[in-house]
């Protein structure tokens, strides 16, 4: 199979989270920028609107050139979002397919979507249009569909759908239709046997990514790092989840798979397939007896797992009646599956403290082995850290709220964090018998801090002190407390709509201080949500006699006080 390697990308490597697209499109939408997303001051002019509203952070000006503004452009484009730029060697006309730049009749579908399952969709949509030319310029594929296709084809004769990340780095989205699908699935199962057998699976892969690499002329770190993006793309579509580091099909949408799978290429020009793409592409689904087949799917595979549902009230006429009902098991399903979670996390919090590790050094990776690690990107600080305090909260465990209940951020299908709590509510409700923790977090570090995080922590902490009838604690976390923001804490002041003064309680710590709190817990085997009520009523007893500077040094004495004992 010795041919010229080329590697394809459903995502950007600048922008890694397609889950961020869906807000900066809602950005775009309002921006003068409509129509207008070409050139370099427009580039320019539209990326420093994206820094100004929060989407990107574009520190001390480090792209003055608009590079961001052309990446966030190229996957609205891609996705069907906003009318992509027609180049001559198409042979048609920007008119025949719609205004450059506009946002198009399936861009507004996707502003629309208020639900993860709704986004979901979308992008499966979109990355089930065959818009990739082969790699033998034959005609076109969708990579998505492709490796459905390899990945059903490794299930008929192992089993499993699962594809491993060095299967996939290798010969996924390395490859196209223009191979053939039975000598790929020989080459992934060859390499699994081999893998299987070697001393070091780093070592091995290495040498493999070697030995593929020679028959591809750009840097052979892109087999993987492009791997890690294009799997993250593939998996907001829904059908695929995690499995390790690797994919799986989603048995729930085993039917769509199945589906989309039968076509990986096709002979349609692009002009057709980009008129699809922005006016919005078919599913299986929207067919009513395949509709039908994954309500079924969905209803066996909760059955199994004695999970209780009632969609006898439902309309079941139409493919679009049934598509919600699955969305509604669809949603039930996650719920049941997010408690299972949930209750694991006990076991998990050597990992969450690592997570937090990662944040307090800036983001980054570790690995325990060849197959497993954990990453917090640096551009996804701020949700990372919520979802790190959600799961440190789930381990310390005792909530008397669902899982659910507690996060004000969305999760994808692998519980992975999607984007930062809305705006109007606290970042935690953590509801307890006897009291309620409202954990509100940050990554800010400088003076803007207090500006900032002032007045909502205070204003969300005196909503919750009004709604629950028992003790609230507010606790405030951050990678570095600006005394400014402790100043604040330290008088917790609220004045409540009939201006009455509200006495508040919320206490700073730095992420380092709540880890060295959560560390000590499991270690010492005394973990409870009491700990920390413990010491945030013992640093809350020095706010009025100690000043800013001398607050901050008496918590991080109490900390201490905890840590060693």
């Amino acid at each position: 199979m010795a041919r010229k390697v080329e590697i394809w990308l459903v995502g950007n490597t600048g922008l890694r989270n397609p889950l961020r697209i869906q807000e900066g499109l809602k950005m775009y939408a309002q921006s003068p920028f409509v129509g207008k997303l070409h050139g370099t001051e427009n580039e320019i002019a539209f990326m420093n609107y994206l820094n100004a509203h929060g989407v990107i952070r574009n520190e001390a000006g480090n792209d003055v050139s608009g590079s961001h503004a052309r990446k966030w452009r190229l996957m609205f484009a891609k996705n069907g979002f906003i009318y992509p730029q027609v180049q001559n060697k198409y042979g048609f006309s920007q008119e025949e397919l719609g205004p450059l730049d506009e946002i198009t009749p399936f861009g507004r579908t996707f502003l629309n979507a208020s639900t993860f399952p709704a986004v979901q969709e979308c992008f499966l949509r979109a990355m089930s249009v065959e818009q990739f030319p082969l790699s033998n310029g034959e005609g076109l594929f969708s990579p998505l569909r492709w490796i459905l296709a390899i990945m059903l084809e490794l299930e008929r004769r192992t089993g499993t759908s699962e594809l491993s990340r060095i299967e996939f780095a290798l010969w996924g989205h390395a490859t196209d239709p223009s191979y053939d699908i039975e000598e790929v699935v020989d080459r992934i199962l060859d390499l699994r046997e081999r893998r299987n057998e070697a001393a070091s699976k780093r070592k091995f892969d290495k040498q493999e990514i070697e030995e593929r690499g020679k028959d591809y002329s750009k840097k052979k770190e892109n087999f993987l790092d492009y791997s890690d993006m294009n799997m993250r793309y593939l998996r907001i579509t829904g059908v695929l989840q995690r499995k390790g580091r690797g994919l799986i099909i989603v048995p729930a949408k085993h039917v769509v798979a199945e589906k989309l799978a039968k076509s990986s290429a096709t002979d349609v020009p692009l002009r057709q397939q980009l008129k699809i793409l922005c006016s919005e592409a078919p599913l299986p689904t929207d067919d009513l007896e395949t509709a039908k087949s994954v309500l079924t799917d969905m209803r066996k595979q909760l059955d199994h797992l004695h999970i209780l549902y009632d969609i006898s009230g439902m309309p079941l006429t139409t493919a679009a009646e049934v598509n919600n009902a699955c969305r509604y098991l669809e949603e039930i399903l996650f719920e049941t599956n997010e408690i299972a979670y949930a209750e694991e996390q006990r076991d998990k919090w050597k990992e969450i403290s690592d997570y937090m590790t990662l944040l307090i050094n800036g983001g980054g990776t570790k690995a325990y082995d060849e197959d497993n690690q954990i990453e917090v990107p640096k551009d996804e600080k701020p949700v990372y850290l919520e979802w790190v305090l959600w799961r440190a909260a789930l381990a310390i465990d005792s909530m008397t709220n669902k899982p659910y209940e507690a996060r004000g951020f969305r999760l994808d299908s692998d519980f992975m964090p999607v984007s930062t709590a809305g705006g109007g509510k606290g970042d935690l409700y953590c509801e307890f018998q006897d009291y309620t923790i409202l954990i509100e977090v940050t990554t800010s570090t400088s003076s803007m801090q207090e500006a900032m995080e002032g007045e909502p922590v205070r204003r969300h902490v005196s909503d919750a002190v009004l709604k629950y009838d028992k003790p609230v604690y507010g606790m405030f976390v951050a990678i570095k407390i600006d005394t400014n923001t402790a100043e604040t804490f330290r008088h917790g002041v609220w004045y409540a709509k009939d201006d009455k003064p509200q006495r508040l309680n919320i206490v700073p710590f730095s992420l380092l201080q709540f880890q060295q709190v959560f560390n000590q817990m499991f270690q010492s085997g005394e973990v409870s949500p009491q700990k920390l009520v413990d010491l945030m009523e013992d640093c809350e007893s020095y706010r009025d006699s100690l000043n800013a500077p001398e607050w901050k040094k008496k918590i991080d004495q109490l900390v201490s006080e905890i840590v060693a004992s």
